[in-house]
């Protein structure tokens, strides 16, 4: 009997593990500031490491964020990111920032998914509705409108928005729990992947007649292209 509970447990434990490394492994050593020079480097979690005796403070420093980005797209919104691109003393340290700046009148940041990390987002101006779902099969939508200072979190992996439903600009900053979280726009990824998803498969998938699939197609291929 003991060696069957001893049994059970270690089953537990790997398997609370493999859950717990689910996202970035935490660091062994104090940094690692990613560099594109792989002579010197040492290749660590995606990044090759720069020799912690020649970091310096630049490596973990990133200006401009007060700089406002250019909402003047077909989606009126705009992110500015802060993560292992910008900033290479993030490597391994699963942590990053991003600024959106969103338009007056329906500036949207659109659904989209974090594939490796979840996001906290704090308003800093305007009035945002946001809002995630979740998993199949309840596919249950959390939604709210922030002001200044409001925060929400979404969890990882779970499609989410931000639309400015107020007449002035919004800016809002959002940390998440990845040095590259990486990002799937739902809409770009499915009417714009390359090579393009058979017309039918999308025509079925959403219900809708063929033509508009590959209307919506040409549109979304040539804006990711």
């Amino acid at each position: 009997m003991k060696g069957v509970q001893f049994l059970v447990g270690f089953v537990l434990l790997a398997l609370a593990s493999k859950f717990v490394s689910a996202s970035d492994a935490s660091p062994l050593q104090d940094f690692c500031v990613a560099i594109n020079d792989t002579i010197d480097g040492v290749f660590v979690n995606g990044k090759f490491c720069k020799d912690p005796k020649l970091a310096t403070a630049e490596d973990f420093f990133l200006p401009g964020l007060n700089i406002p980005g250019n909402t003047s797209n077909q989606v009126g919104s705009m992110v500015t990111p802060a993560n292992v691109q910008q900033i290479p003393g993030l490597n391994t340290l699963g942590i990053s920032l991003v600024r959106i700046d969103y338009a007056p009148y329906g500036g949207l940041n659109p659904p989209h998914t974090h594939p490796r990390a979840t996001e906290i987002l704090l308003v800093v101006d305007g009035t945002l509705s946001v809002g995630f779902v979740t998993s199949n099969t309840d596919n249950r939508l959390f939604t709210k409108v922030l002001y200044p200072g409001d925060v929400f979190v979404f969890p990882e992996g779970m499609i989410h928005f931000q639309f400015n439903i107020g007449s002035t600009n919004a800016v809002a900053f959002a940390a998440l729990s990845s040095q590259n979280p990486g990002v799937i726009t739902i809409a770009n990824a499915v009417f714009g992947s390359d090579p393009a998803i058979n017309p039918d498969v999308l025509a079925k998938a959403f219900q809708l007649d063929q033509n508009i699939v590959k209307q919506l197609q040409s549109r979304f291929w040539w804006d990711n292209n």
